[in-house]
C-alpha cells in the first residue's frame, strides 16, 4: 500500500511538470541597440519605415514611458539581474570602466565594475535551472571571457563577447582600425559569404535554435548590434531612403533608416517563422532598445550628420534628459495581452526580469524591478511604485556627471559639476523645455531630497572633485 501511495504521488508529480512545461511560454527577446524611442513609425518616425514592428506593436502592449539606463552595459546589466546599475555600480561601459574617464574635467569618474559579478543570479540561470534552453545570440557587454554568457546561465553563445559594437556589419565581421588597434570579431559565425550582414546572420542563427529546441522551452536574448555604429547599411536600402528624404523630416539620415528597415524585415522573419512553426500562440516575445537614441556625427557612413534626433524628447544616448533614457518596448505575451493596448505608466528594464520570472511560473525575486503582468493584462492600471531613478556619474558628449528622479509627471536633474537642478512636468513638457526648479524650489528640494535618500539606500557611486584642476585652470592637461 505505502509503495503504491508513492508510486502515486510521483505519478502525479511528473503530470505536473509536464503540464507546467506545456504551458509555460517560450521567451525571445529582441534587443536593439541605440534605437531611440522615436526611431519607429509607431512611435513617431517619419523617414523610418518599419512595418513587421509595427504590425507587432497592433497585437501587443506598447508602452509609451519605457526606460533604461542611458548607455548599454549599465541596461544589459539590469536587464540580466533585475538590479539597478547603481546598485550593482555598473554605470558605464567596459572601454570607459577601465579608462576612468577624462582627466582633464572638474569632476573624476565615480568608479564603475565591467565585470557582472557571477555572485549575481541572471535571468538566465534561473530560466536553465527551470528547464528552459538558453541562449544569447549578438551583444554581450558584460565582461570579459571570464563572465561571458555561459558562466552567467546561458547554454549556447553566439557572438557574445566584451565589445560593445563589431568592426563592421559586413562579413567576416572583423578587422581593426575603427576602434584602435585592437582586433575584433564576432565569434561562432564561421561559413559566411562575402555580403552577408550581420543582422541577417544573428537572426538566422536565432532560427536555428528555434528549430532545435525540440519540446523543450526556449529562452533566446537575441541581442543585436544594430542599429548601433558603425552606420552601414545595404545599398538598395540606402538608396530607397535617400528618394524618400523630404525637407522638415526630423530624420535626416538614409543609411540609419536602412539599417532600421533592415532590423525591421529581421524582426519580421522571425516572428513569421513563429507562426509557420505554430510556435506564436505559445511565445513570449519582448521588443526593447537599451537606451536612446545616440545623435552624434559617424562619419565613417560618408554622411556627416547625426545619427538621429529623438524628438520630441530632448537630447540623446548618454543624457538623462529624457531622449537618452526614453525607450521603444513592446510586449506580446498570447493569452495575456490583448491586441494594441497601450500602456503609459512609467517602467523599466529592470522590471522585465520579475516579469520574465512570472512568464515562466517563478516566484518573483526581491530587487529593483517590479512584475509587469499586471499591465499587460490592463494597461490602464497602475503600478505601486511612485518613482524612477537614473545615475549615470560618467562624462559623455551629451552630458556631465547626472542624476536622475522621475516621480509620476515630475522629472528632476541633478548635475554633479555644479550640484544645479532642473525640474520639469513631463505631462506638459514632454521636450524638457521649461526648467521650473528656481519657479517652484520647495518642489525641487523635495524630489532632490528624495533623489539623495535613494542614492543612499543603493550605494551608488559617485563622482569626486578633480584634484588636478585649480581655481584659474579650468582644464588641466589631458
Amino acid at each position: 500500500m505505502k509503495e503504491l501511495l508513492i508510486f502515486c504521488i510521483a505519478l502525479l508529480c511528473i503530470t505536473h511538470a509536464a503540464h507546467a512545461d506545456s504551458t509555460r511560454p517560450n521567451i525571445l527577446f529582441i534587443l536593439a541597440d541605440d534605437m531611440g524611442w522615436s526611431d519607429l513609425g509607431c512611435y513617431g518616425a517619419d523617414l523610418h519605415e518599419t512595418p513587421h514592428i509595427d504590425r507587432f506593436a497592433s497585437e501587443s502592449v506598447r508602452f509609451t514611458n519605457a526606460y533604461a539606463m542611458s548607455v548599454c552595459s549599465p541596461t544589459r546589466s539590469t536587464l540580466m539581474t533585475g538590479k539597478h546599475a547603481a546598485r550593482l555600480h555598473f554605470t558605464i561601459w567596459a572601454e570607459g570602466a577601465e579608462s576612468g574617464g577624462p582627466k582633464n574635467r572638474k569632476l573624476r569618474e565615480a568608479p564603475s565594475i565591467w565585470n557582472l559579478p557571477h555572485t549575481e543570479t541572471t535571468i538566465a540561470k534561473h530560466l536553465h535551472d527551470a528547464g528552459y534552453l538558453t541562449a544569447l545570440i549578438g551583444k554581450w557587454h558584460l565582461g570579459d571571457w571570464l563572465h561571458y554568457p555561459e558562466s552567467h546561465g546561458f547554454d549556447i553563445n553566439i557572438g557574445g563577447t566584451n565589445w560593445g559594437a563589431p568592426q563592421s556589419f559586413w562579413w567576416p565581421y572583423s578587422g581593426s582600425g575603427r576602434f584602435g588597434d585592437e582586433f575584433r570579431y564576432v565569434p561562432h559565425l564561421e561559413f559566411g559569404k562575402s555580403g552577408e550582414y550581420l543582422t541577417d546572420r544573428l537572426t538566422d542563427e536565432a532560427i536555428k535554435v528555434i528549430d532545435n529546441a525540440g519540446k523543450q522551452p526556449f529562452f533566446i536574448y537575441l541581442a543585436h548590434h544594430s542599429v548601433h555604429t558603425p552606420i552601414e547599411a545595404k545599398e538598395a536600402d540606402v538608396l530607397l531612403f535617400d528618394a524618400r528624404l523630404r525637407d522638415g523630416m526630423k530624420h535626416k539620415h538614409a543609411v540609419y533608416a536602412a539599417m532600421n528597415k533592415n532590423l525591421d524585415d529581421d524582426v519580421g522573419l522571425i516572428l513569421d517563422h513563429l507562426k509557420e512553426r505554430g510556435l506564436d500562440k505559445n511565445t513570449l516575445v519582448i521588443f526593447a532598445s537599451d537606451n536612446g537614441g545616440y545623435i552624434g556625427s559617424d562619419k565613417a557612413s560618408g554622411r556627416d550628420m547625426p545619427v538621429t534626433n529623438n524628438a520630441p524628447l530632448r537630447s540623446g544616448k548618454g543624457s538623462l534628459y529624457e531622449g537618452g533614457i526614453r525607450i521603444p518596448l513592446i510586449i506580446r505575451w498570447p493569452g495575456i495581452t490583448g491586441t494594441g493596448g497601450v500602456c503609459d505608466e512609467p517602467v523599466a528594464t529592470m522590471d522585465l526580469f520579475n516579469t520574465l520570472l512570472s512568464a515562466a511560473g517563478l516566484p518573483a525575486k526581491a530587487n529593483d524591478g517590479l512584475d509587469l503582468t499586471p499591465l499587460l493584462k490592463q494597461p490602464s492600471s497602475k503600478l505601486d511604485r511612485d518613482a524612477l531613478f537614473f545615475h549615470y556619474p560618467h562624462y559623455y558628449h551629451t552630458t556631465t556627471p547626472v542624476s536622475a528622479v522621475r516621480s509620476r509627471d515630475w522629472k528632476l536633474l541633478e548635475f554633479f559639476e555644479d550640484q544645479h537642478l532642473e525640474l520639469y512636468h513631463l505631462s506638459d513638457d514632454i521636450s524638457e523645455q521649461h526648467d521650473l526648479a528656481k519657479e517652484m524650489p520647495d518642489k525641487a528640494k523635495a524630489l532632490r531630497d528624495q533623489l539623495h535618500a535613494w542614492r543612499t539606500a543603493v550605494g551608488a557611486a559617485l563622482p569626486v572633485t578633480n584634484p588636478d584642476i585649480k581655481p584659474g585652470n579650468p582644464k588641466a592637461k589631458p
